[in-house]
């Protein structure tokens, strides 16, 4: 799909470049950029930026009006309603005026409550998505101020690191060692390293190495970007408005649509068979097609995306009441599906508040020195800042004399493949620049040929090797994460990853990040919930085992980055859940790993923070970060963390479970009671002399039965469901659909031999009764289904409990009105009332007693 992007913009990128009055500014001096967009190389004003900021069309965000009205189409062109709004204009045109007029009243009404539901839970998600919004860091009024990422303008100067989301499409001012993922537009696989200058005016997008683009992120190395286009006039803007992009479908959303597709054959059979058999018993045309239509709207569960989002909505306000933020609403399903959790340590299972043990020299003796090159380091590099730098500053603010004498001259920033990171600089008293380098101990150590033993500089011996080894075994064995520190004099005052060669390895750095207090408990919390755990960490095997087995993980085996390369695809697929612990791998590995558990059928999460962590992110069926990560982690993840604390993963779970839980009852609901009552109608209409019911009171009692399951979203959830995951069953489904189905029948069947004992054949007496009886039933149903407990055993929600007393007092009180008129109902004599409400006791009794042997036969064959 990516690839088809970058072939679409090849031809289509063209056609809004004058939009912006900016055309092929990749081709353009900089100064002419600076002219026509009348900005600076020191950035805007304030005052300038907030007179832009009306003219920058941002993100396509439809209005409220636009939106109710989208909706209300959708609900609306659902090929039965429109079939239904069809037969109701011929009643019209037939002069049947009151059933026509109700008919329409009916859709109508079903669809505006069905379209503000939805309006209400995106506007809702949005707002909480905003809580968690990208930053930027652009030059304003001559310095450096961080502002939502939607708030730069064109001529903004945008300061960019590691890890940063680009706000906009622009021009690279300047770029050091800038790599760029930018498959969301073209395809390409691999970062593509940026570069400053000009190119052809005719360069595809794909070609133009010196412009950046909103959405793309910025894999390593630093830049400086001139933002010449924002909001709908980037290129992916263009996509926004011109292209529809879907999400993946998540395992409920397949759910779904399997369960829609029941549903319409089901449909499909009944209409066809009621039409086709009531026109060979020379009903009435029209009224035969009306009932046939009806049947299938009333089968159907057309309040199911209301339904569906008012349940994710109200959750995912409740989640974010607890600290966590959603930002892709389906997601919420999958969290409580969740049975696999990968996670990254530092942070997560540790606190994440890393501190300076010690800077000590190759003996393991504290060394000045080596603290101050370390400072030196962390201070004057200016790509992503990390815990770790900034325990170094902490650390020698505190103990170190002071750090000041010395100017940098140049860097090399880090990356993931040398895992170092190199400033140089020219201190005071030295004779030329020197270059110091900090990194993974064994990078450092393979671009390492001296040692400094005091004021000695030493070859790097096989045995000085060994014994450097041996230390930070010891120390990453007890806990800590150790750093290599090595430099080397330079001649010049600029610097590649090629001077990174014959360096003096000088000393260690040691940092401890202890486990979080808790997280013992939590993830014992999470086992009890049926989630399994595993670490899947960067840091060396033996840090991350002392660090497993601290928190309670029990780590048989260790598998690290290396073996993963040697390992096939295969062997890795029978392996990986089995393994709780994977050490010193790479980000591309992470994905790896968690692809290789989802195809053994594993609902799997990850929840990470980092730059490395982003492939893992967007894999995971359950992607989760936190408020203080990386910006590209954060727009891959489908929830964020306000908190860094396990607890809160817990709490989401809780919360997707009982989401998970109230949208099965509404599918239950519909299963049972709907198909139970339109199979009965169907086949009364072949043995009845009249139609059993007319379509305006078929519609009326699905509108009226609706109106309690919308209470569904808000309902109470028993705490044994939500001990364990829960995935989508099409055929658990199919079978609860079958047996409640058939049970609803009998006892149909049994009402029409009441009625028709009771009141022979009077068709508005009969309808009448037979219209108060599945309406209540609907509702007695609502309570049964709703439990896997007996249902006085479980409170239900309040709102549902009042809309199902004040709805059930309707349908008995109905046709004593005069409304009860325009739908044809009659009042009903003393004894058909009666018999009516024994059968619905009778039948609440039945359904109770069938659903108790149906999920006591599911977990039986669950547990076989």
């Amino acid at each position: 799909m990516h690839a088809a992007f970058g072939r679409w913009f090849s031809d289509k990128s063209r056609l809004h470049d004058t939009e912006a009055g900016t055309p092929e500014y990749w081709s353009q001096p900089l100064e002419a950029l600076y002219a026509s967009l009348r900005t600076s190389p020191g950035g805007l004003t304030s005052g300038d930026a907030a007179a832009r900021q009306p003219s920058v069309r941002r993100t396509y965000r439809p209005s409220l009006a636009r939106q109710i009205g989208s909706s209300l189409f959708r609900q609306l062109s659902s090929p039965l309603v429109l079939i239904l709004l069809i037969g109701a204009a011929v009643a019209l045109v037939a002069h049947d005026w009151l059933d026509a007029l109700i008919v329409l009243a009916i859709v109508i009404a079903s669809a505006l409550v069905g379209s503000l539901h939805e309006v209400r839970s995106n506007r809702a998600i949005a707002r909480l998505r905003e809580q968690v919004a990208s930053r930027a860091d652009v030059w304003r009024d001559g310095r450096i101020q961080s502002i939502a990422a939607d708030e730069v303008v064109p001529g903004d100067i945008v300061e960019l690191s590691a890890g940063s989301l680009i706000p906009a499409d622009g021009r690279l001012i300047e770029a050091r060692d800038c790599f760029v993922n930018q498959a969301l537009l073209t395809g390409e696989t691999f970062p593509v390293q940026k570069e400053t200058g000009q190119f052809a005016a005719d360069a595809a997008l794909a070609q133009r190495d010196n412009c950046l683009f909103r959405g793309t992120s910025l894999r390593s190395g630093t830049a400086r970007l001139l933002a010449v286009r924002c909001g709908v006039h980037t290129e992916l803007g263009h996509i926004e408005r011109s292209l529809v992009l879907r999400p993946p479908e998540t395992e409920f959303e397949r759910g779904l649509r399997q369960f829609g597709g029941l549903l319409l054959r089901v449909m499909l059979v009944m209409v066809t068979a009621v039409l086709g058999l009531n026109l060979f018993l020379d009903r009435p045309p029209l009224d035969t097609l009306m009932f046939a239509i009806a049947l299938a709207v009333g089968l159907s569960p057309e309040l199911l995306p209301a339904i569906l989002s008012a349940t994710l909505s109200a959750g995912a306000r409740r989640m974010a009441g607890r600290g966590v933020i959603v930002r892709h609403l389906n997601a919420i399903e999958n969290l409580g599906a969740m049975d696999t959790l990968c996670t990254d340590k530092t942070g997560t299972l540790t606190r994440g508040v890393v501190a300076l043990d010690g800077a000590l020299d190759i003996d393991g003796q504290p060394s000045t020195a080596v603290l101050r090159m370390a400072w030196l380091n962390a201070t004057l590099q200016s790509g992503l800042r990390n815990p770790l730098d900034e325990a170094i500053g902490e650390f020698a603010r505190d103990k170190a004399p002071a750090m000041t004498g010395a100017d940098k001259l140049d860097e090399i920033p880090y990356d993931f493949v040398r895992k170092r990171l190199s400033v140089l600089v020219r201190d005071a008293g030295e004779p030329s620049p020197r270059l110091i380098c900090k990194g993974a101990l064994d990078n450092v150590l393979q671009v390492s040929a001296f040692v400094q033993q005091g004021d000695a500089v030493l070859p790097l011996s096989e045995e000085r090797r060994d014994a450097l080894n041996a230390r930070f075994a010891a120390w990453s064995a007890a806990g800590y994460r150790v750093l290599g520190l090595a430099w080397r004099s330079l001649e010049g005052a600029r610097c590649t990853a090629d001077d990174e060669q014959a360096l003096v390895f000088a000393g260690f750095l040691l940092f401890f990040d202890p486990p979080e207090p808790g997280v013992r408990e939590e993830l014992a919390a999470l086992r009890e919930l049926g989630v399994a755990v595993k670490i899947i960490s960067g840091d060396n095997r033996l840090i991350a085992r002392q660090v497993a087995e601290s928190v309670g993980i029990d780590v048989e085996r260790v598998i690290t980055g290396a073996e993963l390369g040697q390992m096939r695809d295969e062997a890795l697929i029978n392996l990986a859940p089995r393994i709780s612990l994977f050490a010193e791998v790479d980000p591309n590995q992470k994905e790896r790993i968690i692809r290789a558990l989802q195809k053994t059928g594993h609902v799997v999460g990850f929840l990470g923070d980092g730059i490395n962590d982003a492939p893992a992110l967007h894999a995971a069926d359950v992607g989760i970060s936190v408020d203080n990560a990386v910006d590209v982690a954060k727009e891959a993840a489908d929830f964020v963390l306000l908190r860094h604390e396990l607890g809160l993963v817990r709490q989401g779970i809780d919360e997707g479970r009982r989401t998970f839980a109230n949208t099965l009852k509404y599918i239950f609901l519909t299963t049972s009671a709907n198909f139970g009552n339109m199979i009965s109608m169907a086949v009364a209409s072949f043995f009845l002399p009249f139609l059993p019911l007319l379509a305006k009171q078929i519609l009326l009692n699905n509108f009226l039965s609706d109106i309690p399951a919308i209470g569904i979203a808000g309902d109470r959830v028993d705490p044994d469901w939500s001990r364990t995951p829960h995935r989508w069953d099409i055929s658990e489904v199919r079978r609860f659909m079958i047996t409640f189905g058939l049970i609803s029948s009998a006892f149909d069947l049994l009402t029409f031999g009441v009625l028709l004992y009771l009141v022979g054949e009077q068709p508005e007496l009969f309808r009448s009764g037979w219209f108060v009886e599945s309406l209540i039933t609907e509702l007695a149903i609502i309570f049964v289904v709703r439990t896997h407990k007996p249902f006085y055993r479980s409170r239900p929600g309040r709102f549902l409990l009042a809309s199902a007393i004040a709805v059930g007092l309707l349908a008995v009180l109905l046709p004593y009105t005069p409304a009860g008129g325009w739908f044809a109902l009659q009042p009903l004599p003393a004894a058909v009332l009666g018999a009516v409400l024994l059968i619905t006791l009778l039948y609440a009794a039945c359904s109770e007693w069938a659903k108790q042997r149906f999920f006591a036969r599911l977990s039986a064959s669950r547990q076989t």
